[in-house]
C-alpha cells in the first residue's frame, strides 16, 4: 500500500483479495450459510427499511453493525465497477 500511495495509485484490499481468490479456493467454499444469512438480512432490511433487530441504532449488536458496513461497502464497490464497465462500453 505504501508503494502505491507514493506512486499516486489506490490499493483496494477487497479488490485484491477478490482477484486472487480463485488461486487459493473455490468461491462456493468461501461463502457459507452464515454469510449468506447476513447478506439476506442486509438486503431485506434495506429493501423494507426496517432494523435487523429490535431497537434503535444504539441497541443493535456491534457485530451486526460491523457486518453491515462491510456488506454495504462491498455492494457499493460492485455497483461502481459495473457502472464503470458500462461507461467503458460506450
Amino acid at each position: 500500500m505504501h508503494e502505491n500511495n507514493k506512486k499516486g495509485m489506490r490499493f483496494d484490499v477487497a479488490q485484491s483479495v477478490n482477484a486472487q481468490l480463485p488461486f487459493f479456493t473455490c468461491r462456493n467454499i468461501l461463502i457459507d450459510k452464515d454469510i449468506l444469512k447476513d447478506i439476506n438480512r442486509y438486503v431485506y432490511c434495506q429493501d423494507l427499511n426496517v432494523s435487523p433487530y429490535n431497537g434503535n441504532f444504539g441497541q443493535q449488536p456491534a457485530l451486526w453493525i460491523d457486518k453491515y458496513f462491510i456488506i454495504k461497502n462491498v455492494f457499493a464497490k460492485v455497483e461502481k465497477q459495473k457502472i464503470n464497465e458500462i461507461k467503458q462500453r460506450k
